[in-house]
C-alpha cells in the first residue's frame, strides 16, 4: 500500500517580502504551477510567488491542514523563524527536491 504524502509549505517572491503558505499533496507540481502563473489573478501570481523555502511533510492530510492554518496565524517573525532554522539562505528548495 503506497503511502500518500502531504506537504504544509512557504514559497516567497524573488526579494522574500511576501510569505505564501499552503497544502499540498504534490509539492514540485504545486511549485511549478506558481512559477508558471497559470491563474494570472491568484495571489500568487499577482506578488510573484515562485520560490520555496520551507515545507514540513506528513502522511495525514488533516494533520497537514491544520498546520497550515497555525503557520498561517503565526506572526511574520515566526514565520521568519520557522524558515530560516532549517533555510538559513532562503534558497529555493525545489532544486534540492529534483
Amino acid at each position: 500500500m503506497n503511502q500518500k504524502h502531504y506537504y504544509v509549505y512557504i514559497a516567497t517572491n524573488k526579494r522574500n517580502t511576501v510569505l505564501y503558505t499552503g497544502v499540498t499533496n504534490d509539492l514540485l507540481k504545486r511549485e511549478s504551477q506558481h512559477k508558471e502563473k497559470l491563474d494570472k489573478k491568484s495571489f500568487t501570481a499577482k506578488y510573484n510567488v515562485n520560490k520555496l523555502v520551507y515545507f514540513e511533510e506528513t502522511g495525514d492530510v488533516y494533520v497537514a491542514i491544520s498546520r497550515e492554518k497555525k503557520i498561517k496565524n503565526l506572526l511574520r517573525k515566526k514565520k521568519i523563524d520557522l524558515i530560516e532554522k532549517v533555510n538559513p539562505e532562503w534558497k529555493d528548495l525545489v532544486e534540492g527536491l529534483l
